[in-house]
């Protein structure tokens, strides 16, 4: 977890960087006696953590966090009580009051470095759904309850497990909403779910009652598919 420390104390970043030292996980890359110096160098070098001073003679802590463009996490270090509250409403992971000891100290980071691994992943989460514009409504469908999607003129028909939703889409817009993991064109005018296909034969598969045509210029990304699959 890359951070810096900034404060206008010598000796409060020495002890920063004393305690930074213990923990493990912990990458203090810099320390700034100077506010401008660490905006400076937060514009080219991103970090995860900031443990911040709130009084500092030329910018507070809290206009500090203004002026960055991206906001990394904050753990504010200072020997004033009345800034608690407001430190919270700018979403701050912890309030060190001066002087707090190593346990304290590692708490925090401890509680930082758990935000962010929650962050990182949803970030990298990807949806389980999409919202589907069906007249003058955005519909919420799970990519699980589509069984395939069929072209009727300038509409896409999506066929649900236990309903249907018509858009007015095109095949390529359609395409581009749906992970390739999930689904295959199979045809000019379907695309089905993989995982719901229950039956392969030459030119057609099954999903559950329905029978869909397999276009011969499909034919070999779905035969390479699906014999992949095949045990």
């Amino acid at each position: 977890m890359k951070s810096i420390a900034v404060d206008d104390e010598p000796i409060a970043l020495e002890i920063i960087e004393s305690l930074a030292a213990k923990v493990s996980f912990l990458s203090l890359q810099a320390s700034f006696v100077n506010a401008f110096d660490a905006i400076e160098y937060l514009q080219q070098n991103p970090v995860d953590l900031i443990f911040l001073d709130i009084k500092m003679p030329d910018i507070s802590g809290f206009e500090l966090l203004k002026l960055l463009d991206s906001q990394p996490l904050v753990i504010f270090t200072t020997a004033y009580t009345e800034h608690a509250v407001k430190s919270y409403e700018l979403d701050a992971i912890d309030y060190l009051l001066k002087p707090f000891s190593s346990e304290r100290f590692i708490k925090a980071c401890n509680k930082a470095a758990e935000v962010l691994e929650f962050r990182r992943k949803n970030l990298n989460q990807k949806p389980d759904f999409l919202f589907i514009k069906s007249g003058f409504e955005q519909v919420k469908v799970f990519y699980n309850e589509i069984l395939y999607i069929e072209s009727a003129g300038n509409y896409m028909v999506f066929m649900l497990q236990n309903d249907k939703i018509l858009s007015r889409l095109t095949m390529k817009e359609v395409l581009h909403l749906l992970p390739e993991t999930d689904f295959i064109r199979v045809h000019r005018s379907f695309i089905v779910s993989k995982n719901h296909v229950s039956k392969i034969e030459r030119n057609q598969l099954h999903i559950g009652k329905s029978v869909i045509p397999v276009g011969s210029m499909f034919s070999e990304d779905v035969t390479n598919y699906f014999s992949g699959v095949i045990l």
